[in-house]
């Protein structure tokens, strides 16, 4: 399946100022296949797993000069690696710290040849040792879109279909109606590759069931590598908290009323290393960056995948498959959680993401915005609504209040549309935000 992230690496291939890359995501989202699609454009390409290849760990205990270190490598792996014309692939680098510290060496010395390198928690591993400034870059894969997930289907020219269309440019019924019935495929199955792959091959919720658990599972034993011992009931309770608390503020008392929230506290910040939740942080969203005016101590947070996140509610997939209008009325946090996966894997994928909301607390004048995101120099409030029907006055309140903000983005089950200063963007498109 292609992944559109393809597309960078493929620029990133050909730029005269390239540097060392890491790519970074969570585990099973699917980095090593990725990196393996894009060997296939070189002449050659040489993978070193470190964590299957252990003796070649070695290779990194003494100099690091580029040249000594390639020659062992092409010797071990009985192909020679070719500045300009081999992929170096460096996978499970977390495993051996002194590799990512050769990154910078590579850029310095031997800027020619491609080396991309990725891990599994390699957050935890680059906290500790750093990252090479400004000789190393990176790039950020998530699970599929739903673009993506269209793709994977076969649905390229649906997807091309859409392109041509926009809030002033409606799409047929008959084309929203078909991509809703997908839209409610991928609720079901969500945006792992794993889970994607088995949906498309066997069209049975039972085994991708199977690989959501098992994912989950995986993700558990995880745990153990990244927490103290002290901390690794925390970290499982949050883990199952965040399902549960999805669209709604984040509140320490509501993982468990035993802890304390500097118990809690520390056990979220890891999962979020590990970058299996994504906060949601306050802003004041009077300008950009939004990240200026946030208030961190209010949040909500999201699962890294809406298929993980109901088998961990142990919500039945068959719904959204059976009536996905009613699945979207019914589940509107679920809803609201996809809007924010979707948000991350459409920005760009040359920094971290941070996602952002805002919300009124006053008495008897509560209003909140679902998602705040900036476009160019401005910042643009996204109002999810799971109903055909609802009002709309957060996001009246809100642009009242900020004169500056162009105009907001509403994101329904409903046709492209525009009102007022409000654009209309279905769910199953939200990719045509940006």
């Amino acid at each position: 399946m292609k992944r559109f992230l393809l597309d960078e690496l493929l620029k990133w291939k050909e730029s005269s100022i390239r540097k060392s890359l890491i790519l970074r995501g969570a585990r099973q989202v699917g980095k090593s296949y990725l990196i393996r699609e894009f060997g296939k454009h070189f002449d050659s390409f040489v993978e070193v797993n470190f964590e299957k290849d252990h003796n070649l760990s070695q290779i990194f205990d003494g100099d690091l000069e580029p040249q000594k270190i390639i020659e062992k490598i092409s010797a071990a792996k009985n192909t020679a690696v070719i500045p300009g014309k081999t992929l170096l692939f460096l996978d499970e680098i977390q495993a051996v710290p002194r590799a990512v510290t050769a990154l910078r060496y590579f850029y310095e010395l031997m800027p020619q040849l491609h080396v991309i390198s990725a891990g599994s928690l390699l957050e935890f591993v680059l906290e500790k040792t750093g990252m090479p400034v400004g000789r190393v870059s990176s790039m950020y894969l998530y699970p599929l879109s739903f673009k993506e997930f269209l793709a994977a289907s076969g649905r390229e020219m649906l997807c091309d279909y859409i392109d041509k269309h926009d809030s002033q440019n409606p799409v047929s019924e008959v084309f929203l109606d078909q991509l809703m019935t997908l839209f409610g495929e991928y609720m079901a199955v969500g945006g792992m590759p794993e889970a994607v792959s088995v949906w498309l091959e066997h069209r049975d919720l039972k085994k991708v069931s199977e690989i959501h658990h098992n994912i989950i599972d995986t993700y558990r034993q995880d745990f153990l590598k990244y927490a103290k011992n002290q901390q690794i009931h925390h970290v499982d309770k949050v883990f199952s908290a965040v399902p549960r608390m999805l669209g709604r503020k984040f509140v320490y008392s509501r993982v468990d009323e035993t802890l304390k929230s500097r118990e809690i506290k520390p056990a979220l910040e890891l999962l979020e290393m590990a970058q299996v939740v994504h906060r949601v942080s306050h802003s004041s969203s009077n300008g950009v960056p939004l990240g200026a005016e946030c208030n961190y101590s209010i949040f909500k947070t999201i699962f890294i995948d809406v298929g993980l996140a109901q088998a961990i509610l142990g919500l039945s997939d068959g719904e959204w498959i059976l009536d996905v209008k009613n699945s979207v009325v019914n589940r509107g946090e679920i809803v609201e959680a996809f809007v924010g996966t979707e948000i991350l894997a459409y920005s760009d994928p040359h920094r971290p993401q941070k996602l952002f909301y805002w919300v009124r607390e006053k008495q008897n004048s509560q209003a909140e915005i679902d998602f705040v995101i900036q476009k160019q120099d401005k910042v643009i409030p996204v109002e999810v609504k799971s109903g055909t029907t609802g009002n709309l006055k957060s996001m009246m309140q809100f642009l009242k209040e900020k004169p500056s903000t162009p105009y907001g983005i509403h994101i329904s089950p409903n046709n492209f549309g525009i009102h007022n200063n409000i654009n209309q963007i279905p769910l199953c498109a939200i990719w045509k935000m940006f």
